[in-house]
């Protein structure tokens, strides 16, 4: 794998996203309650952080868990909840060492459909249904997997053209795009939470 990504907007850190499977993955799990930036140059902070060019799966699932959460609070802290974001990325290294043999690139290398593949990331500690099928649309649209079905097992964000997610950022003016539309869709949510009307105390009778 040695692709051209533009997700951190820092050259260091998407040249490793680029050419590592286990850095593109963390930086999808991490991808959640913080900047897309913040979180795609997560893994290259980690990698500095071991002294490494890259992410071995091994070493961070056999690492020390109180060292590793350390490892991810030192300033600038990796993540806005480096504690508990730690403890998620041991938890997929761990993982891959089980079910893959800490590689990576294995989950999707042989999937035979996208539902497979979807399912495959649907099982990986920290990816529920949408972070799955996020990360699945990068994987077919900038990666060139695409298994039969691909784009219907993304969902939405396999479709050519949008700007939903991680997999339309090529650079500064799609990262505008995505965000905008991010934006869009808490504002779409928020508008249709009903809004619970105060209860008034009983007349007294």
């Amino acid at each position: 794998m040695d692709t051209k990504l533009r997700l951190s907007q820092q050259p260091e850190a998407d040249e490793l996203l680029g050419r590592s499977p286990l850095a593109l993955l963390t930086g999808i799990l991490l991808d959640q309650q913080v900047p897309m930036e913040w979180a795609f140059s997560g893994p290259h902070a980690i990698a500095q952080r071991m002294g490494r060019d890259d992410l071995d799966a091994h070493e961070i699932a056999s690492y020390d868990p109180e060292d590793f959460a350390a490892l991810l609070a030192a300033k600038p802290a990796v993540h806005r909840y480096p504690g508990s974001m730690a403890k998620r990325v041991q938890q997929l290294a761990q993982y891959l060492v089980e079910h893959y043999d800490g590689d990576a690139e294995a989950i999707w290398r042989d999937a035979s459909s996208g539902q497979e593949l979807l399912d495959r990331l649907k099982a990986l500690p920290g990816f529920g249904e949408q972070k799955a099928r996020i990360f699945l649309a990068p994987l077919g649209k900038r990666l060139g997997v695409r298994p039969p079905g691909w784009r219907e097992a993304a969902g939405p964000y396999g479709e050519d053209g949008s700007y939903r997610s991680v997999a339309d950022i090529t650079g500064p003016d799609s990262l505008d795009k995505v965000r905008a539309h991010k934006q869009e869709m808490k504002r779409a949510a928020k508008a249709a939470t009903p809004v619970a009307k105060p209860v008034r105390p009983a007349k007294p009778a």
